[in-house]
C-alpha cells in the first residue's frame, strides 16, 4: 500500500522583527545569525526526506531559510505563500495594535489597508489545491500566520481557527491524512526540537 502523502510546513528562521514580536508581512527582513543557524539545523532535520515539490514564499526570510536548509536549487517561489499583508499594522506589536483597536484579533478582524481573513484563506486554498494536485510529499517554506491559516483550511475550518495553532520560528509541522485523502489531519505540530538547546 502506498503511504499517504504529507505536507511539511516550515516557518522561516528568526528575524529581528520576529524576535521582537513585530508583525512582519511584506517588509523584507533578513534572518538573524541565529535564524541562519536554525535554518541549517532545519535542513539537517529534513535530510533524507524526498519531496515532489518544494515551494517557498518570495520573502527573503523564507527563501534564505529554504536555501540554508538545502532546498534552494529545487524550490519554486509561490506568491500565495507571502505572509499576511498587515497593512496599517505592519511592524507593530500586538500591544500597540490593541491600543489603537481594543479587542482586535488578527484571525477574526484582519488588518485595515491590508488583508482580511478571507483574503488570506483564498490564498491558502489555492496552495492546498496545488498540493492536492501532485502525488507525493510537498515541502513549504513560509511565515507563521499564513501557515496557520493554511492549516485551518487544510482541516476544513474557517480561517479564524488559525489562531489556535501557535507556530515558532524554524518549526516543522506536518499535515497529512488519517485513513485516506478524505480525512485531512495534523500529523505533527510546531516541532522545534532541532533548534532548542
Amino acid at each position: 500500500m502506498t503511504p499517504l502523502p504529507c505536507v511539511y510546513l516550515t516557518r522561516h528562521g528568526e528575524t529581528e522583527w520576529a524576535a521582537a514580536g513585530r508583525h512582519t508581512g511584506r517588509t523584507d527582513i533578513p534572518l538573524t545569525d541565529r535564524g541562519e543557524q536554525d535554518a541549517r539545523r532545519l535542513g539537517a532535520r529534513l535530510a533524507g526526506l524526498a519531496f515532489v515539490r518544494v515551494w517557498t514564499s518570495p520573502a527573503v526570510r523564507a527563501r534564505r531559510t529554504c536555501e540554508l536548509a538545502g532546498y534552494g536549487s529545487t524550490a519554486q517561489p509561490d506568491p500565495d505563500l507571502w505572509e499576511w499583508d498587515y497593512g496599517e499594522y505592519e511592524g507593530l506589536r500586538s500591544a500597540e495594535i490593541q491600543a489603537k483597536s481594543p479587542g482586535w484579533q488578527l484571525f477574526r478582524d484582519g488588518c485595515p489597508g491590508g488583508e482580511s481573513p478571507a483574503d488570506v484563506a483564498a490564498r491558502a486554498d489555492r496552495v492546498i489545491a496545488r498540493i492536492r494536485a501532485v502525488a507525493g510529499n510537498v515541502l513549504l517554506f513560509s511565515s507563521g500566520h499564513i501557515l496557520r491559516v493554511l492549516t485551518a483550511r487544510w482541516l476544513g475550518m474557517e480561517p479564524m481557527a488559525g489562531g489556535l495553532f501557535l507556530l515558532g520560528t524554524a518549526a516543522i509541522s506536518i499535515l497529512g491524512y488519517d485513513h485516506d485523502q478524505s480525512e485531512p489531519a495534523v500529523r505533527l505540530w510546531n516541532d522545534r526540537a532541532h533548534v532548542e538547546h
